[in-house]
């Protein structure tokens, strides 16, 4: 059976973005473990702020299948969760970006603050605890940008693919 050509353009658009969307977000996390991998020790907000690019990678593959196996609507619910997890994940990164500019407070985990003298045990119990990778001090400038304001604009740049292709998988 031959299906009408607006639904193979809509299963062919939520699939190429669904497809691109994993590229980039594997693409991304794969940056991340090669510079973890060569001495670059990711922060707390750098570790939550993969979280999206793994729900989205998942998800984005979902995505793809659902458009490949002909079913739109389910695609296009898929990019339109593929949009709201990657601005999240731009919220993320910009609040991570905001901490390193010290626009605002980070987390206590990661920016070393303390709130004054300790008991002895108190202070001995907290160096346990310490993190050595401050949230405050981007480890790697590229192009001048820390790599919070990168994956910002990322997520931003995906999320935006996600929600056009939401909105023109709708048109047809």
């Amino acid at each position: 059976m031959i299906r009408p050509l607006t639904v193979s353009c809509r299963e062919n658009i939520s699939r190429a973005i669904a497809v691109v969307v994993v590229v980039v977000a594997v693409g991304a996390i794969a940056g991340a473990w090669i510079f973890e991998s060569i001495g670059y020790i990711p922060c707390e907000l750098c570790l939550l702020g993969r979280v999206p690019y793994y729900v989205g990678i998942f998800l984005a593959a979902l995505t793809a299948l659902a458009a490949h196996w002909g079913r739109a609507r389910l695609a296009r619910f898929g990019l339109a969760l593929l949009a709201l997890v990657f601005l999240a994940g731009a919220g993320i990164a910009v609040y991570h970006s905001g901490v390193e500019f010290h626009l605002w407070p980070g987390p206590t985990e990661c920016t070393g603050a303390l709130t004054g003298a300790l008991p002895p045990d108190d202070f001995l119990e907290q160096l346990k605890r310490v993190k050595p990778v401050r949230c405050d001090e981007p480890a790697l400038l590229v192009f001048g940008l820390s790599l919070a304001v990168w994956e910002a604009m990322v997520c931003l740049g995906l999320s935006g693919l996600a929600a056009w292709g939401w909105r023109r998988a709708a048109r047809g």
